[in-house]
């Protein structure tokens, strides 16, 4: 499940990276589509992975993410000052419940787990970015979500790929 909302996040990001920049509602609408997706299929992994390192975080930023997209469609009106205080707070939700998923995984993920705490590192500098560019970067911001999905979906596809290989080598032995 993990490799697949990796392959997924990165897609969703590649293709917010490459939509022209859009303003207002429209934005708005489709950033918070994005993330009420990115949080229903990390809630569908997440509860699928119980016993997983980290589940009550890994919960826990899920609904982050539904959150965040449930507010960005709730206030359609205020469409570009709500995205950009939306982002920001997603931004540093999701960066410390990312390295808080990561040092949960520490044990397990040998050579791995930096990944996912590269992802909330990036995570807290593009809410950074967003903060220190205020009124402005509301230009930009689908640029920043999309960066975020794309290293979030790669960091995924590595854990996934390297445990498939572990398991892999488990069983043969």
């Amino acid at each position: 499940m993990f490799l697949a909302e990796g392959i997924i996040l990165g897609v969703l990001g590649i293709a917010a990276l490459t939509l022209p920049l859009v303003a207002g509602i429209a934005a708005t609408v489709f950033l918070g589509w994005l993330f009420l997706t990115a949080g229903a299929l990390g809630l569908v992994a997440t509860l699928r992975a119980r016993r997983a390192p980290g589940f009550g975080w890994s919960l826990l930023s899920a609904l982050v993410a539904l959150i965040a997209g449930a507010v960005l469609l709730w206030n359609l009106l205020q469409s570009l000052a709500t995205l950009t205080f939306v982002l920001i707070g997603f931004f540093i939700a999701d960066g410390v419940l990312t390295i808080a998923i990561a040092i949960a995984y520490r044990g397990q993920l040998a050579g791995k787990w930096e990944w996912l705490t590269l992802n909330g590192v990036i995570d807290l500098i593009l809410a950074g970015l967003i903060i220190s560019g205020l009124p402005g970067t509301f230009v930009w911001l689908g640029i920043l979500v999309g960066i975020d999905l794309v290293f979030g979906g790669a960091a995924l596809i590595v854990m996934a790929l390297d445990a498939r290989a572990t398991s892999e080598a488990e069983s043969r032995a």
